[in-house]
């Protein structure tokens, strides 16, 4: 597969405008490593290569482990995620997979025991985030780097 175009390049402002949302999740209370979850977990179920990629080596990086990175897509069958990390991936599946059920009130219930609106808020806007890089990435066909 070869990259379609660079976003970047062909859109600078709507690219920026991204950005701009990467430099406020920067400022967010969300601890890093978890918002690395978010990023990996999102990328996992949308298929996008170039994003597990980046935010994998971003984790590692931050101090993730390699058995937490490679039980990620398993993550309830594993005693590796502490509660609040769980309920963080219920979350990022829930609005990744919004057509699915949209997100159910006990998935929103289980975020709320451990993080306040505003967090909560953070969250959903780090998952929503992700979920937009994703997209364009998987629409322009942006590989990740040969190394």
């Amino acid at each position: 597969m070869e990259t379609r175009f660079q976003m970047e390049k062909v859109n600078p402002n709507g690219y920026a405008a991204m950005i701009g949302l990467e430099k406020y999740l920067q400022t967010a209370s969300i601890d890093k490593k978890l918002k690395e979850l978010i990023k990996i977990r999102a990328s996992q179920i949308n298929g996008c290569a170039f994003c597990i990629d980046m935010h994998t080596k971003d984790a590692r990086k931050l101090g993730e482990t390699e058995r937490r990175i490679y039980a990620l897509n398993a993550w309830r069958e594993t005693p590796f995620f502490t509660p609040e990390e769980r309920a963080v991936l219920a979350l990022t599946e829930a609005v990744t997979l919004v057509t699915e059920g949209h997100v159910p009130d006990e998935v929103y219930s289980e975020v709320r025991r451990y993080f306040d609106e505003t967090q909560t808020a953070e969250l959903i806007m780090a998952i929503v985030t992700i979920n937009a890089w994703n997209r364009i990435a998987i629409s322009t066909r942006k590989m990740p780097p040969v190394e």
